[in-house]
């Protein structure tokens, strides 16, 4: 059985992170994904400091496995051709320059609908295509500033402190796989194109749903609140304990009594002052003291382990390489390990599961122009056309 996407064809001239992400899911959900790049490369071949297989950083390796790469100077007009021919034959056209740029190569929204009447065509820009601010250059900090995500990390009282990730681009680049996948449900019925127009600042007001949602309701300004969970319980937050930290998730009624029982600790369950969730959150400070000081007798895995089998959320706090060394990911096809040539990459998977023919990629990243040749001949180039372009491409990296 197919992989859901396979026989769709994406051209790809996304670079960076945001657009790249999202084609990365398309991908891994077959479809077959072409990436213009110039012959610079994209930027996050360079990225990181480290480079693995035929010289691409990590950055650009854990979201470009199986997809294909051409090199077009999309400044001439022989290689802007060969992309138009590639967009008449394609289902899906992804970019993330400023807003305006694939318009002036020619390249835009109706352009590719002239060319090709049942293209899905998606943009990921900063502000989007629309709105006063879109031609405003972005980045996923400068976006994490401007929506308001930076006011809300970090403790109270502490500075604005960046998501330790592009949270932003990460968001963004899988909303728009999720547009996508959706226009192409939209042009089955339909037969018709359709724009997608994805914008970082957007994605990130809908990544803080939980916390601009209520303000919309209520009017109330969200206020950091550092480990302490939504629920904003005290028994929802992250603790020491005799070795590590450990991030309890004690919200309901049962789960704090189960809690006051595992820690040794049930006079905590009489104690007026902790008797319901409101008189908890009033008296926050003085049953985290308590908590924390029975927390100290056990290492936070310890605890995890014995909270969790008396039915209380609990969790060590984690160093990424050990979160990421849990057994269970093989269980789960999180991870994926493919072929490089004498080495393996390992990269992440969708992160869902399906029954039969689910997500994942057995192809490496591309090198650079790795694939123009098998793409010019797939257009009717002949042998001698595509040794001249080749020759000619050649040529314009050296000058």
């Amino acid at each position: 059985m197919p992989q859901p996407l396979q026989g769709c064809r994406v051209v790809d001239f996304t670079h960076v992170l945001s657009g790249p992400i999202a084609t990365n899911f398309l991908r891994l959900l077959g479809a077959e994904v072409i990436k213009i790049e110039s012959a610079a490369g994209d930027t996050m071949r360079n990225y990181g400091g480290i480079q693995y297989a035929d010289g691409m950083g990590p950055s650009f390796a854990s979201v470009n496995s199986g997809k294909k790469s051409i090199v077009l100077d999309l400044k001439h007009d022989a290689d802007v051709a060969v992309a138009r021919e590639l967009i008449a034959g394609a289902d899906v056209v992804t970019e993330n320059f400023r807003p305006g740029v694939m318009d002036r190569l020619g390249l835009g929204y109706e352009a590719c609908k002239a060319l090709n009447p049942r293209i899905v065509f998606c943009s990921i820009s900063g502000y989007g295509q629309r709105g006063e601010v879109r031609h405003q250059p972005a980045i996923d900090q400068i976006i994490q500033s401007t929506s308001g995500m930076m006011s809300l990390s970090g403790e109270p009282g502490t500075p604005p402190i960046r998501i330790g990730y592009p949270a932003v681009d990460t968001y963004s680049g899988l909303l728009a796989a999720f547009a996508i996948v959706s226009a192409l449900l939209q042009r089955g019925r339909d037969g018709q194109a359709q724009q997608v127009d994805v914008a970082m600042f957007d994605a990130a007001l809908v990544l803080m749903i939980s916390m601009a949602g209520p303000h919309l309701l209520t009017g109330k300004r969200p206020a950091k609140q550092g480990n302490r969970g939504y629920s904003m319980s005290p028994t929802a937050d992250t603790f020491p304990a005799a070795s590590g930290h450990l991030t309890l998730g004690a919200v309901r009624q049962d789960q704090f009594e189960r809690l006051c029982r595992v820690i040794g600790r049930e006079d905590l369950i009489a104690d007026p002052r902790f008797k319901d969730r409101g008189t908890r959150v009033t008296h926050g400070e003085a049953l985290q003291h308590e908590v924390r000081q029975a927390l100290a007798g056990r290492e936070a895995a310890e605890w995890a382990s014995l909270l969790n089998a008396a039915g209380v959320p609990a969790g060590e706090v984690r160093e990424l390489p050990e979160a990421l060394a849990q057994p269970h990911l093989d269980d789960r096809q999180l991870l994926l390990s493919i072929p490089a040539g004498d080495q393996a990459l390992r990269v992440l998977n969708a992160g869902f599961c399906y029954e039969h023919d689910g997500p994942g990629v057995d192809a490496p990243p591309p090198a650079l122009g790795q694939h123009t040749a098998e793409i010019l001949a797939s257009l009717g180039r002949t042998p001698e056309q595509i040794a001249a372009f080749l020759h000619r491409e050649d040529s314009k990296a050296e000058s």
